[in-house]
């Protein structure tokens, strides 16, 4: 690559991650490009519930979108609930497209430059990387679960189909609803075989993500839900319902040569303890701190999924059991343990 750059850092996808990973370049003196074929407020679905951990995490980049607040975590089943609420700073529930609206408009206050493009190639030299026409010293990944990028660069791991270690394929559906907000909790109901997440994202709208295997039919599942179908009676929903997964991707590494998968080109277990935010961002500030060192960004990946990792597979794994129907009851009946458990996810 002996031709001049355009920028130290490329980054690869202008969602919430990426626009971290461009605030944070920009933070460390470092001129940044941020690839994405989409324009407009980027939207996906998600829970849109933001712990406190993420919440911190954004204030430390200049980041305050407004929302909903939220007090603690609520898992539910028939007439049964398990409460806890946050000890400390509450979190907030935030539409998605108003944190990327933020998050864009912040990193354009620091100078980072964006370019609507799409990617389908990836050259690397020993100096460098050259991606949608641009050369640049190092690329972060940050293009979400089916990373192009991670597919590119040979990190990708196939996922088993069959068999009988073949993890079970869960997706997400989630659709917002214009009804008052009836709790300042994520509620986390739990169906036969799909949990419903409600997080309120202002006072008069309310988002309901579903989680569950393959083909589920977002109004046939919400309607296996009964006290939501309650709470829910006549409001009008607002957009289109939306879709994402297969939702566990594996990687063989995050680094190869000048490029760093960061967020969820990076891996992902399940989006059912919904810190997914919490822990993309932590990612991000490492990749740009280990800019120069792959070794040093894998430990600190490492280090900042772990927790996520450990205990969302846990979780995932007594989910899709035939003991699914017990986490409720436990949650109820070993109130410290849930606290300590939601409380170190929260953080």
């Amino acid at each position: 690559m002996s031709t001049p750059l355009d920028a130290d850092v490329v980054v690869v996808g202008g969602g919430p991650v990426g626009l971290a990973c461009a605030i944070e370049s920009r933070l460390a003196g470092l001129d940044v490009v941020v690839v994405e074929p989409r324009t407009g407020s980027v939207d996906k679905a998600c829970g849109e519930g933001l712990m406190p951990g993420a919440l911190a995490a954004l204030g430390r980049l200049g980041v305050d979108p407004p929302g909903h607040a939220l007090a603690g975590i609520s898992y539910r089943r028939g007439a049964h609930h398990a409460d806890h609420r946050f000890r400390g700073t509450p979190g907030r529930g935030v539409r998605r497209t108003t944190l990327h609206d933020a998050l864009r408009e912040r990193a354009d206050e620091l100078g980072a430059r964006r370019v609507t493009a799409r990617v389908d190639h990836v050259e690397q030299a020993a100096d460098g990387v050259e991606v949608a026409g641009l050369r640049a010293r190092r690329l972060l990944a940050c293009d979400g679960l089916h990373s192009t990028v991670r597919r590119l660069t040979g990190l990708e791991v196939e996922p088993r189909r069959s068999g009988a270690r073949a993890p079970v394929r869960r997706f997400g559906l989630r659709r917002h609803f214009h009804v008052a907000a009836w709790t300042d909790l994520v509620e986390v109901h739990w169906g036969r075989a799909v949990e419903a997440y409600v997080t309120p994202v202002s006072d008069d709208l309310v988002g309901v993500a579903l989680l569950g295997p393959a083909g589920v039919d977002f109004a046939t599942a919400l309607a296996t839900f009964p006290e939501l179908v309650e709470r829910l009676a006549g409001a009008e929903p607002a957009g289109p319902v939306r879709g994402a997964g297969p939702l566990r991707q594996r990687t063989l590494r995050r680094t190869s040569g000048a490029v760093r998968l960061v967020g969820d080109a990076s891996g992902y277990v399940d989006a059912l303890t919904g810190e997914g935010l919490r822990v993309g961002l932590a990612q991000a500030a490492a990749a740009v701190r280990h800019l120069d060192d792959p070794a040093a960004y894998e430990r600190s990946w490492a280090q900042a999924t772990r927790g996520y990792r450990v205990l969302t597979t846990g979780l995932v794994a007594w989910a899709t059991s035939p003991a699914r129907g017990a986490i409720v009851p436990v949650a109820r009946s070993s109130p410290r343990l849930y606290g300590t458990i939601v409380e170190a996810l929260a953080r």
